[in-house]
């Protein structure tokens, strides 16, 4: 089931937006997503962080937080299609048996946890700035993840760790698992595939291509839900964003193919630690 939408519920929850047809939104929130998935797009060629862990935080700026990681799911699975396109063929087999089939089952196993998490009842509640505050088991555990995962893409021990193609099935299910809970599945695949001894074109194929079997895998469990009660999902906001991500992919594979900017990575990081933090405090 799709996280917050309830099997027997009379009408879809209302996800901070009027009944009216996703289409009618305001070109507000399309223009700030938009911008958000071109950027994350190309940033992502250089900046350690893959486009859901940069796109999801911008989403749940306008959407519930179960809602936004569906939606972000979608972007990050055309985008990662569209790369398969130009890259897919120098994938390795091999590695995708071993790596990918674990991962496919963790992932069904982490988005199953993350429907369960939405239907829980706020952890804790309190007042703060003139308002009530909650704060969720699933937005407790998300914001736990994305400061985790900063703090690991950051940390030169972590950089550094690489192990041999005997581990990729227990890489698969770590990053699978993580990947199906709240898309966080970048850093644990590339530790696991960077001893892998590929080529440079076809460990970034063979990455491309397991994101899309863990996104296929964790869609495949709340895809139902999203297909019965498509008024919860802003689709031309899913479409923007996807085109956008397209675009950013495009240009920084063309411009930023060999640039590394530490720069860019710290206030990417910085920004994510605001975020992961607003949401344990029940501010996001």
């Amino acid at each position: 089931m799709l996280p917050g939408v309830q099997r027997n519920s009379p009408a879809p929850r209302n996800i901070c937006y009027d009944a009216r047809s996703s289409f009618g939104r305001g070109t507000v929130e399309l223009f700030v997503v938009c911008v958000a998935a071109l950027l994350a797009s190309g940033l992502t060629l250089f900046s350690g962080f893959g486009l859901g862990t940069l796109l999801m935080p911008v989403v749940a700026l306008f959407f519930p937080l179960e809602i936004s990681i569906a939606m972000t799911a979608m972007v990050h699975l055309a985008n990662n299609l569209f790369k398969i396109g130009l890259l897919g063929r120098q994938a390795d087999h091999s590695v995708l048996l071993k790596f990918g089939l674990p991962a496919i089952v963790a992932a069904f196993a982490g988005a199953a946890l993350l429907t369960y998490l939405g239907e829980l009842k706020p952890v804790y509640e309190y007042h703060a700035l003139g308002s009530a505050r909650q704060v969720s088991a699933l937005k407790l555990v998300i914001g736990v993840l994305i400061m985790s995962f900063v703090i690991l893409e950051l940390s030169p021990a972590f950089s550094r760790i690489a192990l041999d193609r005997r581990w990729l099935p227990l890489g698969g299910l770590i990053s699978g698992f993580f990947g199906g809970l709240s898309g966080h599945q970048g850093a644990f695949r590339s530790m696991f595939l960077i001893k892998t001894g590929l080529e440079k074109e076809a460990f970034v194929a063979t990455g491309v291509v397991l994101a899309v079997m863990v996104d296929l895998s964790r869609m495949a469990v709340y895809g139902s839900d999203i297909s019965a009660h498509g008024e919860t999902i802003a689709w031309r906001l899913v479409i923007g964003a996807s085109l956008s991500a397209f675009a950013g992919a495009y240009v920084g594979a063309k411009m930023l193919k060999k640039v590394t900017l530490r720069s860019v990575q710290l206030v990417v990081s910085a920004l994510l630690m605001l975020v992961g933090g607003g949401l344990i405090a029940g501010l996001l």
